[in-house]
């Protein structure tokens, strides 16, 4: 129970960048060095946690926890990846004003975005390779990728919920017409 607690709260201080970021650290502690859960099984878990409320590194922390303690892993798992983080904000928040004021760390923030961008590219690249070689799916992938650089050159303004259905639609379009194709190649 403390290493589930430990492992987590190590990844809740250490991630900065929110879920995202997080998620390359949870597949090298939590699949790669603990094999507490596979890479498909993070893959599923980023999945539901993308489409529940809540941010995606406490629902994959809650799962993992419960996966491997139950209901107390699950708490103390949630516990460890929320504690740091609201204790450093707090300290940041009583001292803000004067903090962003010092050079140095305005420019460590300016560094930490950038390892973030990596953060988030290395999970992502790590997905990609897990992912089925098939046609289908990359070209799903490249098409989001594609998207989300368009969205983000042009400033565009979208709603996260117009996303969220388009990718739902997507889905459920490649699950009805993707059927009859593979009944028939049997």
């Amino acid at each position: 129970m403390l290493d589930l607690f430990l492992t987590f709260a190590k990844i809740g201080m250490f991630t900065f960048g929110g879920g995202y970021a997080m998620i390359a650290l949870i597949t090298d502690l939590c699949v790669e060095k603990k094999h507490w859960i596979s890479q498909d099984e993070l893959m599923d878990i980023t999945v539901i946690a993308e489409s529940t409320p809540g941010p995606i590194a406490i629902n994959c922390a809650t799962y993992i926890g419960y996966k491997q303690k139950g209901f107390a892993g699950a708490l103390l798992t949630t516990l460890g990846i929320v504690l740091p983080s609201f204790c450093i904000i707090f300290l940041i928040s009583r001292f803000l004003d004067r903090f962003l004021e010092i050079a140095w760390i305005a420019h460590a923030f300016q560094g930490i975005k950038i390892a973030v961008g990596i953060l988030i590219l290395d999970a992502a690249l790590k997905m990609l390779k897990k992912m089925p070689a098939k046609a289908l799916p990359r070209m799903i992938a490249a098409c989001a990728f594609i998207a989300m650089l368009a969205i983000s050159i042009f400033s565009l303004r979208i709603s996260s919920i117009v996303l969220l259905l388009t990718a739902g639609l997507v889905s459920l379009a490649v699950f009805l017409f993707g059927k009859p194709a593979e009944g028939g190649a049997k």
